[in-house]
């Protein structure tokens, strides 16, 4: 899973941002994927929800900010999804506390984070960048 640059929506710290959640999800999928051993492995998804917790955050609240300043007319939309993404990564944690770490709940923990991430920047982050080019990149 690698960072494109047709993901760059054309506002700087937002685009790095993005290239750090690219790497950081690649980084996490290349060892879950492989064959290292098991504590490895699960030393990295604890890791990985740190930071998911922590900077996605960060990274949210940021562009929600970046959204008001411009006027973006599907901020409550994005607000949403930002919303979910964050519930989702709690259920997960919940999920690791209560059953402890599975084959299965990693795997699965990893595909929704490449997925959700392809989809939230490939797609609805684009309309951010689509917007701002609409007002001349000027807003």
């Amino acid at each position: 899973m690698m960072w494109k640059e047709k993901y760059k929506i054309g506002v700087e710290h937002i685009d790095k941002q993005h290239e750090e959640l690219f790497r950081r999800v690649s980084e996490f999928t290349k060892v879950i994927r492989s064959e290292e051993d098991w504590d490895a492995r699960v030393d990295k998804v604890k890791e990985t929800m740190i930071f998911m917790k922590d900077y996605v955050i960060d990274h949210f609240n940021e562009e929600e900010i970046y959204q008001e300043q411009i006027n973006y007319p599907d901020i409550e939309t994005h607000r949403e999804a930002h919303a979910k993404f964050r519930e989702g990564i709690n259920n997960y944690v919940k999920i690791f506390e209560e059953e402890g770490f599975t084959e299965e709940k990693i795997q699965e923990f990893g595909g929704k984070l490449m997925a959700w991430l392809i989809m939230h920047v490939g797609n609805m982050d684009q309309k951010i960048g689509e917007y701002v080019r609409s007002k001349g990149g000027k807003v």
